[in-house]
């Protein structure tokens, strides 16, 4: 019998649309959820949305419609969306279900039964917005946590005694460490902790959208309360038919946003403490997604929507930009910019590339059948050296991933996307397959059955995280349901030679800057109008940006660099030149010209044509694959009969030979120098 794997988001709530921060824990969720099932886990995985609370009675008032009816829209959203994105959940918990009232109410009997729970007089401050009492404030104080203005409240409440569990919490955060996670987040709440509890009120009774109290209905449960047990009476705690509850509470992770760390490690663990109910074995929070270096949110006007990314790039850019460019569990900025670079350099023209090479060179030189490998003199270091990187890729991603490290899971994936790429560049299969000879054929099977082999590998390793294209790319390479693949035998040399190739098609068609332009308008038109830069919800301009508005005039429109007396330019005039990083994917002499190389370059957003005067300094072959900076913003120019889009930044030696300028550390394309 498979171990039980019980995984839950927080459940949502319902005061707004869903938008890609929302998409960002369900996405982390989904992925760990496919991992495990890969692994043999029996995996059960939950989401919902928290429907309760003062909040969504007002924002039902001034939507003129009635709470429940004003909770089911927008809770449908949230579910339509996960179910459009594919996500695996095996259960939509909503908190405003009979099975989950019946719970809560059980759960709250039980606390109160056991001595947890009186009844006294609450007078002080409350932050609607957060649903949160908080201490220590006068009336007309903000709320620490949202700035909005807290309300001064005077009700008969019901108390939990929290104060009772100071000890036991922090004997809880020092005995299991990995409790919380990341290691920032413990500190924070065990500071809080270490700073005195008081007694938490867990009713309210001046308004009647909540789930009432056991015995006394003109209270209702505090919504806090109410929306943390949803991850047990989902299982069926509190109802008559309990096999679910017993088979996968504890829940092995909790993932969360930061900003409810204290109601989940503080407040549900000693919830379940006074229940005497066991606790989860890990609360694992990650950052927020800054849009304009703010975290996302109805209220400031930037939210950005999953469904604009879904419809102009796809479900799995979404996802491996979320996992990869984001390190879990720090705040991670968002920009349409950085995700068309990231979706071209890692998918367009990593992954997708390399299937798309790879398998089309097998269907032309193989007939379509994965080919024998030489064990003889067709062999050489190489070829070896593939399969220690595969190998190296899948134990550090299993380490990697079973920590929650994404980003540098995904980095070592595409550690051997990369390796594979120069592999590919230095054995010239091409060239192997236009000879007729043994030897030829030979290492011409070696090589295309070792990138088909690491293809494999990194499709197997990827499925978690991008499940569309990589089930694609499984079923190209001739196997089936990569859902099904066990994860925990992946190794080297299990692409079974001779089999036949499926139909290979592209994954991951390269995008363009009208992608992001495609998404800013669909964005815009969400607000209600055109944005302009200093309005809320324009992504910032950051290096990896588009070229500017500037930069994007023609040429007579601009003024003229503004020269001073000693030869000097103004800080102006040089932010009118946009440089960039692109990186060289094609290089071939020009006809009839001693110095000129003609060079194709991706930028990340498009790919340009650039004519450069450097062919007595470097051979074309060896600029494949190298980053360079070019002027961007160049007015196109025609020499020899072609159009040079653009100029290649060189320092000029003694005797005018050409260095090209370079880096050290790794720097993305497109990536704008200042």
């Amino acid at each position: 019998m498979s171990k039980p794997f019980y995984i839950t988001t927080p459940i949502y709530y319902v005061n707004a649309r869903p938008h890609i921060g929302h998409a960002y824990t369900t996405i982390a969720c989904d992925t760990i959820a496919r991992r495990q099932r890969m692994l043999g886990f029996d995996t059960y995985f939950l989401t919902g949305t928290d429907e309760h609370g003062q909040k969504i009675e007002r924002a039902a008032q001034a939507a003129g419609t009635d709470p429940q009816k004003f909770a089911d829209e927008v809770s449908a959203q949230f579910r339509g969306l996960w179910q459009r994105m594919g996500i695996t959940n095996d259960d939509y918990i909503r908190t405003t279900e009979e099975r989950h009232k019946k719970g809560v109410g059980e759960l709250f009997r039980r606390i109160r039964d056991k001595g947890y729970i009186y009844k006294g007089t609450y007078t002080g401050q409350y932050c609607v917005s957060e649903e949160l009492y908080v201490d220590g404030l006068k009336p007309g104080d903000p709320c620490p946590t949202c700035g909005r203005i807290t309300e001064t409240v005077q009700e008969e409440n019901y108390f939990f005694k929290l104060s009772a569990f100071q000890d036991k919490l922090l004997e809880l955060y020092n005995s299991q460490p990995d409790f919380i996670r990341p290691e920032t987040r413990r500190n924070e709440v065990i500071s809080f902790v270490k700073s005195g509890l008081r007694d938490l009120s867990v009713s309210r009774s001046t308004f009647q959208w909540g789930i009432p109290v056991p015995d006394d209905p003109k209270h209702v449960i505090y919504v806090w309360l109410d929306a943390l047990s949803n991850y047990i009476t989902a299982l069926g705690y509190g109802s008559d038919d309990t096999t679910k509850y017993k088979k996968y509470w504890p829940a092995e992770v909790q993932m969360i946003g930061k900003e409810i760390v204290r109601f989940h490690c503080v407040y549900w663990p000693a919830f379940l403490m006074a229940a005497e109910i066991p606790l989860p074995k890990a609360i694992v929070a990650h950052g927020w997604l800054l849009f304009e270096e703010n975290k996302m949110s109805k209220s400031r006007g930037n939210i950005v929507r999953a469904e604009t990314i879904l419809d102009v790039l796809g479900n799995d850019a979404l996802r491996y930009f979320l996992l990869r460019e984001i390190v879990f569990g720090q705040d991670g900025s968002f920009s349409f910019d950085a995700l068309v670079q990231r979706y071209n350099a890692d998918l367009a023209n990593g992954l997708g590339n390399l299937a798309s090479r790879t398998l089309t060179m097998i269907n032309r030189y193989f007939k379509g059948e994965v080919p024998f490998p030489s064990q003889r003199a067709a062999r050489k270091a190489g070829d070896d050296v593939i399969a220690e990187q595969a190998e190296k890729a899948i134990k550090e991603c299993k380490a990697l991933f079973d920590q929650y490290q994404f980003s540098r899971g995904l980095e070592a994936a595409w550690a051997l996307v990369g390796a594979v790429d120069k592999y590919i560049v230095e054995n010239e299969p091409w060239a192997l397959g236009e000879k007729q000879d043994e030897e030829s054929r030979a290492r011409l099977a070696t090589v295309l059955y070792t990138s088909a082999e690491a293809l494999r590998i990194v499709t197997a390793l990827a499925h978690p995280v991008i499940p569309e294209a990589t089930a694609k790319i499984w079923a190209q390479l001739g196997l089936d349901g990569i859902a099904k693949f066990d994860l925990s035998t992946l190794k080297w040399g299990q692409l079974q030679l001779g089999s036949k190739l499926g139909k290979v098609e592209p994954v991951f068609p390269r995008a363009d800057k009208k992608a992001i332009e495609r998404m800013q308008e669909m964005e815009d038109q969400q607000r209600g109008g055109v944005v302009t830069d200093a309005q809320p919800g324009v992504p910032e301009k950051t290096a990896a940006a588009t070229p500017s508005a500037e930069a994007a005039k023609p040429e007579a429109a601009k003024p003229a660099a503004t020269v001073s007396s000693d030869g000097k330019i103004t800080i102006d005039d040089f932010a009118k030149v946009d440089l960039r990083v692109a990186q060289v994917k094609v290089a071939e002499r020009v006809k009839g010209a001693d110095k000129l190389l003609r060079l194709e370059v991706d930028l990340g957003y498009e790919t340009r044509q650039i004519l450069a005067g450097i062919a007595e300094a470097y051979a074309p072959e060896t600029l494949i694959g190298r980053k360079v900076v070019i002027v961007a913003n160049l007015a196109p120019r025609k020499m020899r009969g072609l159009e040079s889009n653009g100029m290649i930044v060189a320092a000029s030696l003694e005797g005018g030979k050409p260095v090209l300028a370079s880096f050290l550390e790794e720097v993305p394309l497109g990536a704008r120098l200042k």
